[in-house]
């Protein structure tokens, strides 16, 4: 009775050996190496306390990857299969249906990975998303621009972390991007959107047997796609309980939820991620929704403000363990404290300076992914930082206070040259 998880995330935010300490069976690891150099880590020599650990150079052939993935299973002779990063999430379906275990198979989970499909069932239970279509064509897209104006937004139909979104906002932007997009010729797996002004918002949480055990929203300081152009700190904050937003956005990802999974599903024990606009007439629109634990470091914004870390508490609601200090039964519970996060994105070049590690007691943990003298690419993504931080405080008002001034120092402190 193993459990098989499929790691394309860096290993050190996600210590299975520790949260999955008091588990019966076996506990199989699939790792990619790629992600673990990316950050820094070293390449496991061992198994570092697991059943089994093994490296694939890379997770990006999927039909490699699923392919070693079941062979692991049969001979582990695997009950639950566990991925916590969004581009496995269909891979550890499709294995749990071709195998017959418990957990979502693939019809569970393709509301929250085909944007499209998502977009549809969402907005037919009258929750608002951005105009949209799938474009086939450039001809298309010129049609959509025309009717809507720019900016539009062009992203994958099953992308995550804002790789190869794009936001064209002018002629000649959109259509460089068109000649490159639809060069090889017609197409379906691009979602095209109207642009939504606005803050982003999201809520995070667990669901445990169906029922939303665990939630809090927070809001983006920053926009996700300057990923590549941002060179200062992002910020990202939770809402206090008395924020007007707070009960409207947990009402709003209620109904989300609820027009996503099926009653009678499989999708019973999960994570959730949800992105959603406020926009300057007060709207409250949804951009999209993950059945997985948030990136960055949300999960552990989540443990200084509920004591759990969000991460573990997906990841032991899907093998069934208890998840202590949490009653599922009951009402969702309430923030100990308000906590953000500071970051920082790689920038192209060479790293000449990083900050020192923080000692304000608020700061609940810092993370460096570069060191002196290394060469760094520009940032493939919103979630391939240079530098992270959470923080709290008792309030919202003095966590933010906190965490700008933390990402002031960071900034003067962090020095970076072009080569």
């Amino acid at each position: 009775m193993s459990v098989l998880i499929l790691q394309r995330n860096p290993l050190e935010p996600f210590p299975y050996e520790r949260w999955l300490a008091d588990y019966p069976g076996d506990v199989v690891v699939l790792v990619a190496r790629d992600k673990l150099e990316a950050v820094g880590e070293e390449v496991p020599q061992g198994d570092l306390g697991y059943t089994r650990l093994e490296v694939l150079d890379d997770f990006s052939d999927e039909q490699l990857l699923f392919k070693r993935a079941r062979e692991l299973a049969q001979e582990f002779g695997t009950r639950y299969v566990v991925a916590h990063n969004e581009a496995d999430v269909v891979t550890a379906a499709r294995l749990r249906e071709r195998l017959g275990l418990p957990g979502p198979w693939t019809a569970d989970v393709l509301p929250f990975r085909d944007k499209a499909l998502m977009k549809r069932l969402v907005a037919a239970a009258g929750v608002e998303v951005a105009t949209h279509v799938v474009p086939r064509t450039a001809a298309d897209v010129r049609r959509f621009a025309t009717r809507h104006g720019l900016p539009v937004v062009l992203k994958e139909r099953s992308g995550f972390n804002a790789i190869g979104l794009r936001i064209l906002r002018d002629p000649d932007e959109l259509e460089t991007c068109l000649a490159t997009a639809f060069a090889a010729g017609p197409r379906d797996d691009l979602l095209l959107e109207a642009y939504v002004e606005g803050a982003m918002c999201h809520v995070d949480g667990l669901v445990v047997d169906g029922r939303t055990a665990l939630v809090w929203p927070s809001q983006y300081q920053y926009q996700l796609a300057t990923f590549g152009s941002d060179s200062g700190a992002r910020i990202d904050l939770t809402l206090d309980t008395d924020d007007p937003l707070t009960p409207r956005l947990l009402e709003l990802t209620e109904r989300v939820l609820a027009a996503l999974r099926d009653p009678e599903g499989r999708l019973r024990h999960h994570a959730f991620h949800a992105e959603i606009f406020h926009t300057p007439d007060d709207r409250l629109v949804l951009c999209e929704i993950a059945c997985r634990p948030a990136g960055a470091k949300i999960k552990e914004v989540f443990r200084a403000v509920f004591g759990m870390n969000l991460g573990e508490y997906a990841t032991r609601a899907q093998v069934e363990l208890p998840l202590p200090g949490l009653d599922p039964a009951a009402a969702p519970p309430r923030p100990l404290r308000m906590a953000g996060q500071v970051l920082m994105m790689k920038r192209p070049g060479m790293i000449r300076a990083v900050p020192a590690a923080p000692e304000e007691p608020w700061v609940e943990g810092f993370w460096l992914y570069g060191r002196p003298g290394q060469v760094v690419p520009a940032a493939g993504g919103s979630s391939d930082f240079l530098l992270a931080a959470v923080g709290s405080a008792p309030t919202r008002v003095e966590c933010e206070r906190r965490l700008r001034a933390l990402g002031a120092r960071f900034e003067g402190e962090t020095e970076n040259v072009e080569v």
